[in-house]
């Protein structure tokens, strides 16, 4: 009896292992869904401080109706006629402002704007006189999940601002989203106060975190962020210091009004869910499991980030299939020529880089530091095909959306701003030049699928890097905008242009990379446009 039993023992306890190996086999490629926080925004608090803003002029009062109808929810317009007033006062400069869930906060005084339309202020008159002195807007985006805006203040302009080295106009971004994405973050709410901001402000915290000097503050109960691309270095003509970004900010900041937005219907927690995926397998896509980077790429020798989110469900970015996944700047011994559409680079697997070294701040990285985004090659054309041209593989926008891009800029980044996302997808390596003349600039609404420009090797000048597409995510957190591995997000996207599941292989030991003989320069001497813009 004992020996049947000391027989029964071990094939119970292996078909238990079989089974957990088994479980363990089918999750272990499941992709997820990100988890999203919804905010509630304190609109009374909203209309109290519009009502101080509107009561500076007087001669204003009248054109707003504080009072609404009782016993309406809400989101109901009108139970909050002033904000109704307020959006048909602002809309002509901000098209859309009322989309916005939550109260938005910009640089635009519309009681003295009114005040002045009072007095017979001639239609001509500079919008900068209502806005601190910064432009027209050079971008404004409102939606089911709160609006982005950008101004800009000219070299110069606005009184009693310090003299600086940077000789372009400074751009100034704001966001306010009801949405927050929630992802393991190390870095998270740190920062310190501003001592003039203090008052206007209480919990205001700044910080300079992957290429932009913050500042995030909680207002009506919404979370905001305001964010200047710099350096944290000395002041130079063609980059911006942050210390020189620091006034501009605060002058940005002191004057924010509550500007319009209305109430919408209460959002719930989004929490985190398995991606649907294709169920035929595809009969040759496979990859590398996310964070799996090439041994010792990582800046300090740190490994990847094993991300398995897919944090928006995209449209892939290139045109057409098949296409490659690969590192452009590091890769094994047999890839000597890495601009050439051949070898490693044009095959599957596909490989992660994420946190490939780089000198750019990327925090979900473990070294802190990485390459903010994922390089995709399309395929090579086969020989004597006549009608594939190499200098012609298209790139499209992944989802409908709002372009952000200025003139000359080397990126290009896609705003998508709906009732469960808010996030951003950026493109680079496109010709500066032929993205101009294309007109994906600020503020152009693109659909998905819609070709945006042509896989090129633009950093810097052209031929700067291995003609490919630098593609990468941020989502808003609290801290604002941050990298997240994209990775499995083209992944999913991949599968769905191939109709077809992929199959994740390794990892696979392998041999310490060489850095390829043509080394792009944004590994031996960064750039630090691409760590900001890229």
């Amino acid at each position: 009896m004992v020996t049947r039993v000391a027989r029964f023992v071990p094939r119970v306890l292996a078909a238990f292992l079989l089974f957990l190996a088994g479980t363990a086999a089918s999750t272990a490629d499941e992709f997820r869904t990100p988890a999203i926080t919804a905010v509630r925004a304190e609109w009374q608090s909203a209309l109290d401080q519009l009502r101080v803003e509107i009561g500076a002029q007087p001669a204003v009062i009248p054109w707003f109706i504080f009072t609404g109808w009782r016993r309406l929810p809400a989101y109901d317009p009108r139970a909050t006629p002033a904000l109704v007033q307020l959006n048909a006062v602002t809309s002509p400069f901000f098209t859309g402002i009322g989309r916005s869930p939550v109260p938005v906060l910009l640089p635009f005084d519309t009681a003295a704007f009114l005040n002045a339309q009072l007095n017979g202020a001639p239609a001509s008159l500079s919008l900068a006189r209502y806005q601190a002195d910064f432009r027209p807007a050079d971008l404004f985006d409102a939606g089911p999940a709160g609006y982005d805006a950008m101004f800009s203040l000219e070299p110069g302009a606005g009184d009693g601002m310090p003299l600086r080295a940077f000789a372009k106009p400074v751009e100034v971004q704001i966001t306010g989203s009801i949405l927050l994405y929630d992802i393991s973050d190390p870095f998270a709410g740190k920062g310190e106060p501003v001592k003039s901001l203090a008052a206007q402000y209480p919990d205001l915290r700044r910080f300079i975190r992957e290429g932009y000097v913050r500042y995030a503050f909680t207002r009506f109960g919404v979370p905001y962020v305001v964010s200047i691309q710099c350096l944290d270095s000395v002041p130079r003509a063609q980059h911006l210091a942050c210390r020189e970004a620091y006034p501009v900010a605060e002058r940005f900041l002191k004057a924010l009004h509550v500007a319009g937005g209305l109430p919408s219907r209460p959002r719930v927690d989004m929490p985190s869910e398995i991606v649907e995926r294709p169920p035929t397998a595809s009969p040759d896509f496979t990859y590398r499991p996310a964070g799996d980077i090439i041994v010792n790429s990582g800046s300090r020798k740190q490994g990847g980030r094993a991300d398995f989110t897919a944090y928006a469900q995209i449209r892939f970015p290139l045109e057409k299939a098949p296409a490659y996944a690969h590192s452009q700047s590091f890769g094994n011994r047999r890839s000597d020529k890495p601009d050439e559409l051949t070898g490693s680079n044009t095959s599957y697997p596909w490989q992660d880089n994420f946190c490939e070294a780089r000198s750019f701040g990327v925090g979900q990285c473990a070294s802190g530091f990485g390459h903010q985004g994922q390089d995709i090659r399309p395929s090579p054309c086969p020989l004597h095909n006549t009608e594939c041209e190499t200098n012609q593989q298209g790139i499209v926008a992944v989802r409908d959306g709002v372009l952000l891009r200025s003139l000359k800029q080397q990126a290009a980044t896609l705003l998508v701003n709906s009732r469960n996302e808010h996030v951003r997808f950026r493109y680079m390596h496109m010709n500066p030049a032929s993205m101009d003349a294309d007109g994906v600039l600020n503020g152009r609404h693109v659909w998905e699928s819609e070709k945006i420009g042509l896989v090129s090797n633009y950093l810097d000048h052209p031929n700067g890097t291995t003609r490919h597409l630098h593609f990468d995510t941020q989502v808003f957190t609290r801290d604002g905008w941050l990298w997240v591995n994209p990775y499995v997000t083209l992944v999913s996207a991949y599968e769905r242009l191939i109709h077809g599941r992929g199959r994740e292989i390794g990892p696979e030991p392998t041999p310490p990379p060489a850095v390829a003989h043509a080394l792009p320069p944004e590994v031996s001497h960064p750039d630090p446009q691409e760590g900001s813009e890229n």
